[in-house]
């Protein structure tokens, strides 16, 4: 367990670590000078921390940003935050997770190794909110043990391996065949995106062709329309809210001012993050060709969410804002249907709706934005709520987790370890076979696609 506990907690949980792995390997492999090796590895890192730095700005600035939301509309109930409840399960199951998440990894490599979906999954800390759920659920259905382990660690490999294989051909359009997927486990609200966009976006042209005014031409940078948009709602949030609801972020200063200061800070963070990817993706891609080579065949790396932002940032701006109406209509579903009221987080509005835009405006232009990530707010507010009852005391907690592959994995999960040990074997060996069978379909015909 000591050294499993340092290579979750000190390796696989450290995304820039992993991916920096990833690229000194393949460019190893690929016979590098050393002086290229030394480079595209801590560019590598660099980069994704670059990333990192400014996907943190936005959840700072989005902290104050939900409060206000609370406060203006008088919201009480669960909050969707994913670190929140990790840090809450880790008292209870933390030696479970750290060995799912590992086992787990392995897993994965070996799927991407002996079945065409050649992809490995280096988000880790999606990678570690996933063990997690799956412990809690397992382990609160009273399959404890080795038997939670290795049942969890099943069921982490198949969809590390899978949700990107799925996604696979819409990523494609989204990044003109860049050479990467997404790993990030909001999959399902980016595959409902996209194909509600395929299905009712036909001649919607792409939000990122808005025409503008020469008069307002300064709105053709998404940038800085995305810092405009941002700086009015956090003002105009702030005036209702009133000075109390920010006197614990504003450090004394004026409320107005502060939130004029957060919008511009969101537009800044958005622009690092853009930076992050470009320097990561420029040397990473090409690393994985060493893997690809010596390792395995064809891998593909699955990133993060916000390396496809920099393809459609117009969209991600629309996809946040539409989302947090899909959940705000999903939180007045809450009572009729009997769950808990689930109030929209912000964080997983911005990073999943914004990402469900992206996909959506791929397929289906502007109205697939629009349509894709309003489903998608729906699905994080509703699957949540729908999760609580499968997490034991975990789900008494005020937060639980915000995506939709963590709470439909812990629902199936659950539902399985409920089966008894030998029911959940049968369950999810069942469950591996059967989606990678599908994935391996996907990739396939995906191939093929491109070759003919």
């Amino acid at each position: 367990m000591v050294v499993i506990n340092f290579i979750v907690n000190e390796i696989l949980s450290k995304p820039f670590l992993l991916v920096g792995l990833m690229a000194l390997v393949g460019l190893l492999f690929l016979k590098k000078p050393f002086s290229d090796v030394l480079s595209g590895t801590l560019k590598t890192i660099v980069g994704f921390l670059i990333l990192n730095a400014g996907a943190g700005l936005v959840i700072n600035t989005l902290a104050p940003f939900g409060d206000m939301i609370q406060a203006v509309f008088h919201l009480q109930g669960v909050v969707p935050t994913n670190e929140a409840i990790v840090a809450l399960a880790m008292a209870s199951f933390g030696k479970q997770v750290a060995a799912i998440m590992a086992l787990g990894f392995v897993i994965n490599l070996l799927f991407a190794w002996v079945t065409p979906a050649k992809y490995v999954f280096l988000t880790g800390h999606h990678l570690l909110y996933l063990a997690t759920v799956l412990a809690v659920v397992i382990g609160s259905a009273g399959v404890t043990g080795v038997n939670q382990t290795i049942l969890g660690a099943i069921m982490l490999g198949t969809i590390a391996t899978v949700m990107p294989a799925f996604l696979q051909p819409f990523t494609d359009r989204v990044t003109g065949n860049a050479g990467f997927a997404l790993g990030h486990l909001n999959s399902l609200g980016y595959l409902v995106s996209s194909l509600v966009g395929k299905w009712f976006g036909k001649g919607s042209k792409s939000a990122e062709e808005i025409q503008v005014s020469d008069k307002v031409s300064f709105l053709k940078e998404p940038i800085v329309t995305t810092t405009i948009v941002m700086i009015l709602l956090y003002v105009i949030l702030a005036v209702f809210a009133g000075p109390a609801v920010l006197a614990k972020y504003d450090a004394g200063s004026n409320y107005v001012m502060y939130a004029l200061i957060q919008g511009l800070t969101f537009g800044s963070a958005i622009a690092i993050i853009m930076y992050g990817v470009r320097m990561m993706l420029g040397e990473l891609v090409p690393a994985f060709q060493g893997i690809a080579t010596r390792l395995i065949p064809n891998a593909v790396p699955a990133l993060d969410c916000p390396t496809v932002f920099p393809y459609a940032p117009t969209s991600v701006l629309i996809g946040f804002l539409v989302s947090i109406l899909g959940g705000v209509v999903g939180m007045l579903l809450m009572g009729p249907l009997g769950l808990a009221l689930i109030i929209p987080g912000m964080i997983p509005h911005f990073f999943d709706g914004g990402t469900a835009g992206v996909y959506g405006n791929a397929t289906g232009g502007r109205r697939g934005a629009i349509i894709g990530s309003f489903i998608n707010g729906l699905l994080i507010t509703v699957l949540p709520a729908l999760l609580l009852a499968y997490m034991g005391t975990l789900g008494l907690a005020n937060t639980t987790f915000g995506d939709t592959d963590f709470c439909w994995a812990g629902i199936v999960g659950g539902l399985m370890a409920r089966m008894g040990t030998a029911g959940a074997y049968i369950g999810v060996i069942l469950f591996a076979v059967v989606l990678l069978a599908l994935a391996s379909y996907v990739t396939v015909r995906l191939k093929k696609s491109k070759t003919a």
